[in-house]
């Protein structure tokens, strides 16, 4: 009975640690929890010397869809406009550098989309991530430590783009994944880690 409680109640804490959302959208959590937090820790004395978050990039590899479309123009357009729903934004073509037989690639082909989100778009997206995104993956756990860098960017890679609220009603369309970085104006990985937490990214510390 007491492993069965000390498992109802290890649950019950990961539930409450991860199931969570943003308390403020992203400009008023700054400046109501992340700077006066920072300041405190780091004995920063000016709040433009706080880590911040300054644009968070989304990719898209289509190379080996690319490859198998009959049609790469109205693939890369389908793909384009749930990258728009998405972000808010329309996404840049990334082409392929050079010709790579094994992966049936050409150079010039299609291979990638890229958007780059900075501003308001950028601060709706983090909210969006953290409070309605993630509690919607399969078997979520947290994000890895290891998944921040040396200089402080975190890098979510994302199985399946259906997870997102704006395609709910999208259809007839190949299953793709998205990478997400998030970069930050400082190269220190500990203070990104302080952020990250701060911002209410539910980060996962086991075994790191």
């Amino acid at each position: 009975m007491k492993i069965i409680r000390a498992s109802i109640e290890f649950v019950k804490n990961v539930v409450l640690r991860f199931l969570k959302f943003m308390k403020f959208p992203y400009k008023e959590q700054i400046k109501k929890i992340v700077i006066p937090e920072m300041k405190k820790e780091y004995h920063v004395g000016n709040d433009f010397g706080i880590p911040k978050i300054t644009k968070v990039v989304i990719n898209v590899g289509i190379g080996r869809l690319s490859a198998s479309s009959k049609n790469n123009t109205e693939l890369v357009k389908k793909i384009s406009d749930v990258l728009a729903a998405i972000t808010g934004q329309k996404a840049s073509v990334r082409p392929a550098k050079k010709s790579i037989a094994s992966f049936k690639t050409r150079e010039g082909m299609p291979v990638g989309l890229k958007v780059t989100l900075r501003g308001k778009r950028m601060e709706d997206f983090i909210y969006k991530f953290i409070s309605i995104v993630l509690p919607r993956v399969r078997d979520f756990w947290g994000i890895p430590l290891k998944n921040i860098d040396e200089t402080g960017n975190l890098n979510y890679g994302i199985k399946e783009y259906n997870i997102f609220p704006e395609t709910e009603n999208i259809q007839n369309i190949p299953s793709f994944g998205l990478e997400v970085t998030f970069v930050t104006n400082t190269k220190n990985r500990e203070q990104s880690m302080k952020l990250y937490q701060l911002l209410d990214f539910p980060l996962w510390r086991k075994n790191q």
